[in-house]
Order: C-alpha cells, then sequence, then structure tokens
C-alpha cells in the first residue's frame, strides 16, 4: 500500500511545533491563529481512557492537537469555516492521527449526532456579535466574534451533546463570567471546576477556565494561575503548560 505523504505547509502557511516537538501545527500567516487561550484549556481538562470526545470550533484543530497527548477513544471536531476545517483535517494528518479525530465542516447549531459525548471542550468565539471591531481578515472575525451563534446556543448544544454523567470545559474572558454562569444556568448545566487565569499576581483575572456538568455539586474553585512572573517571565507553571507537562 502506498503511503500517504505528511502535509507540507503551502504558500501564506507556517509549520511550527509545540509541546517539545511532539505536536506540528500548519497555520495561516494572515489568517486565524490560535493564542495563549488553547494550551491552557488543553491543559485544564481531564481526560478519560474512554472518553468520546466533541471539540466545537476547532479552528486549525489546536484542540484536538494538545489533548492527542492524552489518553481518550475518539475525538469529533466541529469547524463551520471551509478553510480552516480542511486545515485542521491536514493536521490530524500531520500528526498521524487519522483513526482518532474525524473532523466535520458543519455550524455547530446545525450538528446532530446519533449519539452522546463523555466530554465536550471549545475555545469558543467570545467577542459579542453587537460590540467589538471585525477583523479585515473575515476568518479571525468568525473566530473572535459570535455571527454564528452565541454563549447561550453553545450552551442549550453542549446539554444536548452531553452524557447525563459527562462534562464539558470552556475558556472564556471573566468579563463573560456573568454571561457564562447565566447561559450554563439556562441549559441546567453546573459548574463543576473553575480557574481563574491572572497575568501577574494581583492583577485582576482576564480570563477564566470552567468545567460544567449535570451534577448538583459544590463547585472546585482551584487557584489562580498566573502567567507571568516579576521579570516578565513565564511562570515555571505556565512553561509546563506551554511545553506541554506530562
Amino acid at each position: 500500500m502506498k503511503k500517504t505523504a505528511a502535509p507540507r505547509p503551502r504558500s501564506g502557511e507556517t509549520l511550527d511545533t509545540f509541546y517539545r516537538g511532539r505536536i506540528r501545527v500548519l497555520q495561516k500567516k494572515r489568517g486565524y491563529r490560535f493564542s495563549v487561550d488553547a494550551p491552557l484549556l488543553a491543559d485544564f481538562i481531564r481526560t478519560r481512557r474512554t472518553d468520546d470526545i466533541l471539540d466545537v470550533g476547532t479552528g486549525s484543530g489546536i484542540i484536538s492537537l494538545l489533548l492527542s497527548t492524552r489518553p481518550f477513544k475518539r475525538i469529533t471536531a466541529l469547524e463551520i469555516q471551509k478553510g480552516l476545517a480542511g486545515l485542521a483535517r491536514r493536521n490530524v494528518l500531520l500528526n498521524g492521527l487519522g483513526n482518532r479525530v474525524e473532523v466535520v465542516g458543519t455550524d455547530f447549531r446545525k450538528y446532530r449526532p446519533r449519539r452522546k459525548f463523555d466530554l465536550v471542550v471549545s475555545n469558543p468565539p467570545y467577542i459579542r456579535k453587537s460590540t467589538g471591531f471585525l477583523s479585515r481578515v473575515a476568518e479571525k472575525s468568525v473566530a473572535k466574534h459570535e455571527i454564528h451563534g452565541d454563549i447561550g446556543d453553545l450552551m442549550r448544544k453542549t446539554a444536548e451533546w452531553l452524557k447525563p454523567g459527562g462534562r464539558a470545559c470552556f475558556i472564556y474572558p471573566d468579563r463573560r463570567r456573568g454571561d457564562f454562569v447565566r447561559a450554563a444556568e439556562a441549559s441546567e448545566l453546573r459548574i463543576l471546576r473553575t480557574r481563574a487565569v491572572r497575568a501577574r499576581a494581583g492583577d485582576p483575572p482576564n480570563l477564566f477556565l470552567a468545567e460544567l456538568g449535570f451534577a448538583a455539586v459544590r463547585p472546585s474553585v482551584l487557584r489562580p494561575l498566573i502567567l507571568l512572573n516579576r521579570s516578565g517571565g513565564y511562570t515555571a507553571e505556565a512553561e509546563a503548560i506551554f511545553t506541554g507537562r506530562p
């Protein structure tokens, strides 16, 4: 059988490595490029060997790629933008994950799988549709603004997709925390774990990570994650996260 050649960067793309070379990612030079949010969310997510995972708004596939270093059964990654869905598929092949990760090009609001999931994860667009300035690059605008579904849509669909004992993990700006809590509660989802992210010790949170589920439990509030030390470099924990700690 003829071996399929690994995808290579095309014009206008870069090939980057992460987790000390364990993960390779093709990205657009001028289009959507993932930011610090992706590795922070991937680190926060807890996976199990039997988990059937749904990655909503996968972009270049980065969350699925980073999770590939963990135990799981399979991942279905949704992406509405045709160009990014194609890029995500190439990244899946590039990392040898074709038998474990499937990229589906679709609007998450229209996705109706014939099964429930153990884990739903998403680093979603976080800017309200009617606020902020749209990028000249449409791909970036769709990735950052709630153009194709808002936080309420995402929570309602998450509640539909999850198994009764399932979990869902998200990252959002701290300014959207109230919207997040209200949308989750409206869909009968409860916070199981949460963690604030701060640029420096003493700074107000700029991001938060949350794990949701249906269980009525007291939320576990983790100590804040501090990204930068007094010298402006990454803290030891942040460095461990960005390099893919065991």
